[in-house]
């Protein structure tokens, strides 16, 4: 059974649904390909969804070890390539400024943020930049 629906709303727009909760995510092409760059692009999405997976998997680790996660922001910076177009680099700045963390517990966020789902299914082809700021 399917999760999701996704609508072509015309003039290179796209409604996604997640059906369990209704919840809607609204696409645009970007300006610099055709489009009008309303809402996220769907390569905005992929770059968006590394980050969230990655602060997913930080958390089901601080989670099970007790470890307060709370601040942690990432900043997201899409690098596109031209032939063929597609995301070329992610990077991505995790900000967990006010944490007092051991190295030990350092390494096993990182761990877990490098090693997430959607991290393990991007294509080799697509480099990914990780920088930590603990």
């Amino acid at each position: 059974m399917h999760q999701f629906e996704n609508n072509y709303l015309g003039e290179l727009r796209t409604q996604a649904i997640h059906l369990k909760s209704s919840t809607q995510i609204l696409t645009d092409a970007p300006t610099d390909n055709h489009g009008k760059g309303e809402a996220f692009s769907p390569t905005d999405l992929a770059c968006i969804s590394l980050a969230s997976c990655k602060m997913t998997t930080m958390g089901i680790l601080a989670q099970r070890e007790g470890i307060d996660l709370s601040g942690l922001r990432c900043e997201v910076e899409k690098i596109m390539v031209a032939t063929p177009r597609r995301i070329g680099e992610i990077v991505v700045d995790m900000y967990l400024p006010n944490a007092n963390l051991t190295d030990k517990q350092r390494q096993m966020l990182k761990n877990a943020a490098l090693t997430c789902p959607v991290a393990l299914s991007l294509s080799p082809e697509v480099k990914r930049t990780v920088n930590f700021h603990f």
